[in-house]
């Protein structure tokens, strides 16, 4: 059985025998920090997942990739689960140096990206139709906008109060020094060094909120967004570039003996592994005799970026892939999730659904009934950190468990074989734009 949007297809020979060994290739999200942070997410959530759900997982880290041009990093799990032992070799395909060097280091330049962002969702009717899909990544991502701007509006008050303080000074030390009114030298010297007392104080207030964005996030989000609408929804040179050595590694995966080849993208990765996957197929570079293809998106923006009038190359993949029979796509989300666009269908609402459409099978990891009320009270307004719950434990599992997908015996189309998608999952169709090229763009 396959979802209900989709026909059935031949089962490929690892989706009739255990999984004993797997390929991941796991890519991140927006996110300039060390991919080391995966793997040490991986080994405590691993190790609170295996304590509840009763099965074992051993973590073994292995060195850095030192190639330049397709950095990696990754790490061995053994897993032992339902009588099977499964090894499994995960890589981070690694694109932070990318965010890193996409961030502007300036205060000025920040807001310079506020304007051209804001302006680009607003101008191109985008920003509207996000918002009839779900509100809370659109509030998420004009979060960062309405922070900066307070911050601005912090700024310009400290430095008004201290001009205003500091020309009250000078006119009253003016008036007890120099009463002869006709005498201003003193006030205008004066006046200049409040205006730069108070340009100083307006930095310093801008300064202190920036030191401390890993609480506020507002600098980082706003990066975010912007390196989505620079280039209208295309994807900038050096991100293609690094997108074709990812598909080279999946491809010497796909014929390296592994019985699944498991490519998971989670938030902003999940467009990047659609455009991957796209790639590969079309270039022919699956073999028909090779490991079973899965592809698990977690936690997708994907609307964010094929809502843009340039996205032509990712609505176009969206639309392919969406009706291929040489993978398994399972979308997994959850309302809880503020930061992501949950059960939306990313092909569906981006309006290149073709009659033949078969994947994703959209799915919701739902945070309320796999989180005890206890968990659930703890984190629900954590919202970065509810973003990343897709790779953590949870404990009331459900038929969602990142680690049995990722380290247990069977292959994604196993394991969701006859799984129907979720009933609340949204499908209606509210981008306007859906040229698959820009020749074919109105």
């Amino acid at each position: 059985m396959v979802p209900s949007s989709a026909t059935s297809q031949p089962a490929a020979p690892s989706e009739v025998s255990p999984v004993a060994v797997r390929r991941v290739f796991y890519i991140p999200g927006y996110d300039p920090i060390h991919p080391r942070r995966y793997r040490e997410l991986y080994r405590k959530e691993g190790a609170a997942q295996a304590a509840i759900s009763g099965y074992d997982l051993d973590l073994t880290a292995r060195k850095a990739n030192p190639s330049k041009t397709s950095p990696r990093y990754g790490w061995s799990v053994a897993g032992r689960m339902n009588g099977a032992e499964v090894a499994s070799e995960v890589d981070v395909l690694v694109w932070s140096d990318i965010v890193r060097s996409s961030m502007s280091h300036t205060i000025g330049a920040t807001y310079l990206q506020l304007i051209r962002t804001a302006w680009t969702y607003i101008s191109t009717g985008a920003l509207w139709r996000l918002m009839r899909l779900r509100k809370g990544p659109v509030i998420a991502a004009l979060y960062p906008v309405g922070f900066l701007l307070l911050q601005a509006a912090l700024a310009c008050a400290v430095s008004g109060a201290v001009l205003w303080l500091g020309i009250s000074a000078t006119d009253r030390v003016e008036r007890a020094i120099w009463p002869d009114p006709s005498y201003t030298p003193f006030i205008i010297y004066g006046t200049l060094l409040s205006a730069l007392l108070g340009l100083a104080a307006g930095y310093v207030v801008l300064r202190w909120f920036k030191a401390r964005d890993g609480k506020f996030y507002a600098y980082y989000l706003m990066h975010d967004y912007a390196y989505a609408a620079r280039y209208g929804g295309a994807n900038p040179p050096a991100l293609e570039a690094r997108l074709a050595e990812f598909a080279d590694e999946i491809a010497g995966a796909l014929c390296g003996g592994a019985d699944e080849v498991l490519i998971v993208g989670h938030s902003s990765g999940a467009h990047l592994a659609v455009s991957i996957l796209a790639d590969l197929i079309r270039g022919g570079r699956v073999p028909a005799a090779g490991p079973a293809l899965s592809l698990l998106t977690l936690g997708q923006v994907v609307p964010m970026v094929s809502f843009l009038p340039a996205a032509h190359r990712l609505r176009a993949d969206l639309a392919f892939l969406s009706q291929s029979r040489v993978l398994t796509w399972v979308d997994v989300s959850a309302p809880g999730d503020g930061c992501a666009f949950a059960l939306c269908d990313p092909v569906a609402v981006s309006g290149v659904a073709a009659p033949r459409k078969r994947w994703p099978l959209v799915l919701s990891a739902a945070f309320t009934q796999t989180l005890s009320p206890a968990r659930w009270r703890e984190l629900r307004w954590k919202f970065f950190r509810l973003h990343f719950q897709y790779l953590c434990a949870f404990d009331r599992p459900g038929d969602y468990d990142y680690f049995r997908i990722t380290a247990g015996p069977m292959t994604l189309a196993q394991r969701y074989a006859g799984r129907s998608p979720s009933a609340s999952r949204i499908e209606r169709a509210v981008n306007k734009y859906t040229s698959l090229s820009a020749d074919s763009a109105s």
